[in-house]
């Protein structure tokens, strides 16, 4: 189990370690690495740790050229599969002779054990959420534990994105028991997703739905941002503004009403849980990038045909 805890910082705004204490951390974190810095002068990282829903998720941010580790390095470290979330910039992961890009949004699972390289493209920051590496072992019965993005072509992954997607950006609501659940629930869909993904191998070939994916994971990893917006996301995935406007409107949506929805989506869960019963209503709307109060009750009633106070109030009186 990792001791340290703490909340990570974005890679735009993190406080940069030294790289010998970057690399220690890191080592400490998720087992032995090397690394080759591009120039320790102008070297940027940091290391961090918390615990949610039971599961140790360390947020590791570089700018490195290369972080790397042979399998001889690699064989007592065993503890754990990471499972990673890439939430800034782009990196190469290779383990097994197979390269995968990780663009913001998408996710990976690696085999701790195995030999593995990760090459950032520029300063990039994931999360890597720590399963139990028996438990997935166990779950893959006589197949080896495979390298693989995790795509949303299927019910399984979906699920999957949206528990990890929940995971990374807030909290999970406290549970004195049972919260290995969490940890059982995320092994237990990874077969079925790399199951279906071996048998339709050209769903990666699908670039565009597979970018449209990959910037909606992003909005939501990042909906409690004011300034998440066009340009923030453009600036992200390396492309125009414009032609992030052409590839919402090929899924018939724009990017503002798409980010406006998600926001309301969560705002909306926040006031029908009876936990949260004493965050106030404009709490909950400015935790989830809203600015204005009265913006957020024009918006949300249109979105739900209800004021936020009377949303509330039903839903609370059916919980109870």
């Amino acid at each position: 189990m990792l001791h340290t805890t703490s909340t990570p910082t974005p890679a735009t705004s993190a406080t940069s370690m030294p790289f010998d204490a970057w690399l220690g951390a890191l080592r400490q974190t998720c087992g032995h690495f090397d690394c080759t810095p591009r120039d320790r002068r102008s070297f940027q990282g940091s290391v961090s740790t918390r615990t949610n829903g039971g599961i140790d998720i360390a947020n590791i941010v570089t700018n490195a050229e290369k972080v790397t580790s042979s399998r001889a390095q690699r064989r007592d470290e065993d503890r754990y599969c990471f499972l990673v979330v890439q939430k800034q910039g782009r990196a190469t992961l290779v383990q097994n002779d197979t390269a995968i890009v990780l663009r913001p949004g998408e996710m990976a699972l690696m085999d701790s054990i195995e030999a593995c390289d990760v090459i950032p493209h520029g300063l990039i920051e994931h999360d890597s959420l720590h399963l139990s590496r028996r438990e997935v072992a166990q779950r893959f019965g006589e197949t080896s534990i495979p390298f693989m993005k995790i795509t949303a072509d299927c019910a399984s992954s979906q699920i999957l994105q949206l528990v990890v997607n929940r995971m990374v950006t807030e909290p999970l609501a406290s549970a004195e028991q049972g919260e290995e659940g969490v940890s059982d629930s995320l092994v237990a869909l990874l077969p079925t997703i790399y199951r279906h993904q071996a048998l339709s191998p050209s769903f990666m070939e699908q670039a565009d739905g597979t970018l449209f994916n990959c910037v909606q994971q992003f909005i939501d990893q990042h909906l409690h941002e004011d300034e998440l917006g066009p340009e923030r996301l453009a600036l992200a995935f390396h492309m125009s503004v414009r032609q992030l406007y052409r590839l919402f409107e090929q899924h018939g949506e724009t990017v503002c009403r798409y980010v406006q929805r998600r926001r309301l989506a969560r705002c909306a869960e926040e006031l029908a849980s009876p936990i949260l019963i004493k965050r106030s209503i404009t709490q909950i709307a400015y935790k989830w990038g809203f600015t204005d109060s009265a913006h957020f009750s024009r918006a949300f009633k249109r979105e739900f045909a209800s004021s936020p106070r009377e949303y509330r109030r039903a839903y609370l009186a059916r919980a109870a």
